[in-house]
């Protein structure tokens, strides 16, 4: 249903914005809502939630709780996402990857955005308390503010390391996984969260190597904007290495079977190469379409993914 000449409850109608046409429709609303959610960021951080509650349970852990972790959890992280997207609104605007988004469009104003980060933060904590375990809540609440206050509005803009400590926020989800299933903290959770936060550098550069200019617009000062690319290529290398290894770390700690050890040493082998790829060619060129890096941004990914899947698949086939 198409609302000509009136407004949508938190909504700015796109007849006030020059650059939208036509009229907003409540798949219009319900589609700006969502993404200012970030939806693929709660997939990356669901996934490294999930797999660690079948670690922690060393086997499959009762499905009522994953189930409501993973609704605390994508309240959580959406909340975040959202209250980022308030205040980076400005960047957002004049940046090519980011102008889509609800905010920058006008589809959804300030102060309605706010309100549904509000909202999603309640929510979060609610079914985390009710259907999980206070600590997880408090462990998640932690990596909301930490992610909105700590990353976005102290780091983001200020430092050339916004994403290696702004990263921690992200790497909470392992703990949250391995809390919701036994109430308290250990060293394995905390090996998984030093695996996260280690990947966050790499795969955020190859990510901001692609939209330097974007992020120079803007006088973000993400490390590929004040250094040269091969600079970059060499931390990318430094940060994977130290990332390989911690993963190996778990699996003395952990006393696991040989499923994820062998996955790691692969899926670590496999982002090494591709590492050093890119570093190899950004000692060559300042050209990123020579350099290529999405290519280490989709592999890390990848990586990350399957990762965590041998995290969950080890305690299921080392029975």
């Amino acid at each position: 249903m198409t609302y000509v000449g009136q407004s949508v409850p938190g909504v700015v109608h796109p007849q006030r914005d020059e650059r939208e046409a036509g009229a907003a429709t409540w798949r219009d609303v319900v589609a700006a809502y969502v993404g200012l959610t970030k939806p693929r960021v709660i997939e990356l951080l669901l996934l490294t939630t999930v797999p660690v509650m079948f670690f922690a349970a060393r086997g499959v852990p009762a499905l009522g709780l994953v189930a409501a972790t993973v609704v605390g959890g994508a309240f959580s992280a959406g909340s975040a996402s959202v209250f980022n997207c308030v205040y980076d609104r400005d960047i957002d605007e004049q940046m090519r990857r980011t102008r889509r988004r609800a905010l920058p469009r006008h589809l959804v104003s300030p102060r309605a955005a706010l309100v549904f980060g509000f909202v999603l933060a309640a929510l979060s904590t609610a079914v985390l308390l009710a259907w999980v375990n206070p600590l997880s809540a408090v462990l998640s609440l932690t990596a909301n503010a930490f992610y909105v206050f700590g990353y976005t509005m102290l780091l983001k803009r200020r430092t050339t390391q916004n994403i290696v400590w702004g990263g921690l926020a992200g790497c909470f989800p392992a703990l949250i996984g391995w809390t919701a299933v036994t109430g308290a903290l250990s060293w394995v959770p905390v090996v998984l969260f030093a695996v996260v936060f280690f990947w966050t550098p790499p795969h955020t550069w190859a990510l901001a190597l692609r939209y330097r200019e974007d992020y120079a617009n803007v006088d973000v000062p993400m490390l590929p904007v004040v250094a040269p690319a091969r600079e970059v290529g060499r931390q990318v290398v430094l940060y994977s290495w130290v990332m390989v290894a911690v993963s190996l770390v778990l699996w003395p700690v952990a006393g696991t079977g040989l499923v994820y050890p062998v996955a790691a040493a692969v899926l670590g082998a496999v982002f090494l190469v591709e590492a050093h790829r890119l570093w190899g060619r950004a000692r060559d060129t300042e050209d990123l379409a020579r350099i290529q890096p999405m290519r280490l941004f989709h592999a890390s990914n990848l990586y990350l993914s399957l990762l965590f899947v041998a995290v969950a698949l080890d305690p299921l086939l080392t029975r």
